[in-house]
């Protein structure tokens, strides 16, 4: 038996790309084609990877909708968002940007839909009220506000397919600076502290267990190996040792606290009905089919309200700026070159697409890029994007076994609260991330800092608390008011995006110039000389794959913002 330190896989006998050269350490490239049997494994390390972060969302969602805890449709909105995260992925990653990223639900969309369900209107009758309804009258119940945030979504998708496909984006990102990106996805995990308090505290001692745990295996134990066993044709048996902490600490996390309260469900320590319990929501998983393939308006036709759609343009705006900043990062960790300006115009506007048939699919949220897969690439050196495509179809087989997205909905509370105490604060670090481009020195940016970051949570709070403050005399003025005042990334984006542009400062402090280097959104100059398309590199990795050769021969082609024909004069 052989012992070997890490498993790196062979490499591909095929011809590495052009870019290959900015990552030396790198197993396989953007471009490779490892084995299928590698494939394989990678896209189930990627699909294990967003599943997490995919199961948190309906544990906010459902409640705001006025769904039980036991509701078996929980896993129906489950595996919908599952079976649209592998068509979107599939989507991006073959005609889109065409980076190996994985294109799913996300967070950013919770914090307009609970403003939106937070309208009188939409707020849940009383729990014992509810428990009197039929079957048949909770499901409406639920399904009425599950439309009404189809088709705010899709609707509100519409302007991201603008900004993309049209060519915007670059423009839009003169404006939106470093200090508009900072409180617009900060205060994402900002808003959303209040779930996690009210779920962690359904068990206080699990929920910290599992926050501490987390913490001890993505942060002290990620660079501590993991035996394994492996076969090799040739070889015989062998000892490979691979960062299994560093690349499960999500899923580790839920599986051994999830254990830990089954022993003390089957011992009694917890008391029947306790929300900690692991049989709590059996039922769900009991009444769940086990195929079911997700539709177009599975809920009922989407409904459409001018205060849902201005409200959900907030979540499109944040997921936006979020994808955006992502590009360059998977582009350097796969050894791909800097994504030229088509792509990046594409990837926007595929993505606007993806939350357009979130919405219309009935999954309650739209589509982002996962930053949790973005990590994943780092870790394992292995940027290809046929991996991410095996990733989409098993995410799309997935999507249509609702027995498994039932399973997870019988993850007890206390652990969900753990993870959100995680995954709500990383989401804030990522948007103060971007501080490191400005002068904190200056007391200009200070003040734009402290005012959009602060005035929206007390706006937002009051309008909580004072649901009906807004009397205009017109009941869809108030409600789109409510929406947008009561939607914190919106008023924060824009509290910081208008004072950024107005207050006078230089580029320099402005964290301007940093971030137009870090972005790199310009193609290259037009020159006669260069085929369409621009230098080698971009032909072989940002292309489509079928259709070049004819897209070269038309010379139209090359003033399509989202063509990988594109050339913009600078």
């Amino acid at each position: 038996m052989d012992t070997e330190r890490q498993c790196a896989p062979e490499q591909s006998t095929e011809s590495k790309p052009e870019g290959k050269a900015r990552g030396a350490d790198i197993n396989y490239g953007i471009d490779d084609n490892p084995p299928w049997y590698f494939c394989i494994m990678m896209a189930l390390q990627h699909y294990l990877t967003m599943i997490g972060a995919i199961v948190s969302i309906p544990f906010i969602l459902t409640p705001a909708l006025c769904m039980r805890d036991e509701d078996p449709a929980r896993g129906t909105i489950i595996s919908t968002m599952i079976f649209v995260t592998g068509l979107i992925t599939y989507l991006q990653a073959t005609w889109g940007c065409r980076l190996p990223l994985v294109q799913g639900g996300t967070i950013s969309f919770l914090v307009p839909t609970l403003a939106i369900l937070n309208l009188p209107q939409w707020k849940c009758p009383p729990a014992d009220a509810i428990d009197a309804m039929t079957d048949t009258d909770r499901t409406e119940l639920w399904q009425v506000r599950m439309r009404e945030l189809s088709g705010a979504i899709a609707v509100a998708a519409v302007t991201q397919l603008v900004l993309g496909f049209s060519g915007l984006v670059g423009k839009l990102l003169r404006i939106i600076t470093p200090l508009t990106i900072v409180p617009t996805v900060a205060l994402v995990g900002i808003t959303l502290f209040q779930h996690a308090s009210e779920t962690a505290s359904k068990q206080w001692g699990i929920a910290v267990g599992t926050t501490a745990m987390l913490t001890l295996f993505s942060q002290v134990m990620g660079e501590v190996p993991f035996p394994g066993i492996a076969y090799r044709k040739g070889h015989g048996l062998r000892v490979v040792w691979f960062p299994l902490f560093k690349l499960f600490p999500v899923l580790l996390t839920i599986a051994i606290m999830w254990t830990v309260c089954g022993v003390l469900t089957a011992t009694g320590v917890f008391p029947e009905g306790h929300p900690a319990r692991t049989d709590v929501r059996l039922r769900v998983l009991q009444d769940a089919e086990w195929f079911r393939v997700p539709y177009p308006g599975q809920f009922g036709l989407p409904t459409v309200s001018l205060a849902g759609v201005l409200g959900m343009l907030a979540g499109v705006l944040a997921c936006t700026v979020e994808s955006i900043s992502y590009y360059p990062t998977i582009a350097q960790m796969c050894a791909a070159p800097p994504p030229p300006l088509h792509a990046i115009n594409r990837g926007i506007g595929i993505e606007g697409l993806g939350t357009m048939l979130a919405g219309l699919w009935g999954s309650g949220n739209g589509t982002n890029t996962f930053g949790e897969n973005v990590g994943a690439i780092g870790v394992t050196k292995v940027g290809s994007r046929r991996v991410i495509q095996w990733a989409a179809l098993i995410m799309v087989l997935q999507g249509v076994l609702n027995k498994f997205g039932a399973a997870f909905i019988m993850i007890p509370d206390p652990v969900v609260g753990g993870i959100f105490c995680v995954m709500f604060g990383m989401i804030t670090a990522f948007g103060l991330a971007a501080l490191q481009y400005v002068d904190l020195r200056s007391s200009r940016n200070l003040y734009i800092l402290g005012v959009s970051f602060f005035f929206p949570l007390v706006l937002c709070l009051w309008l909580q608390e004072h649901p009906g403050a807004i009397q205009t005399g017109n009941q869809t003025v108030d409600s789109t008011l409510s929406v947008l005042l009561g939607t914190t990334i919106l008023v924060g984006g824009v509290l910081g995006c208008v004072l950024d542009n107005l207050i006078p400062g230089t580029p320099e402090e402005r964290g301007l110039v940093a971030w137009s280097k870090e972005m790199a959104l310009e193609t290259v100059q037009a020159n006669d000389d260069l085929p369409a398309g621009g230098l080698a590199w971009e032909k072989s990795t940002f292309d489509f794959p079928y259709g070049m050769q004819l897209m070269r021969r038309w010379k139209w082609t090359r003033y399509v913002p989202f063509l990988p024909t594109y050339r913009m004069k600078l």
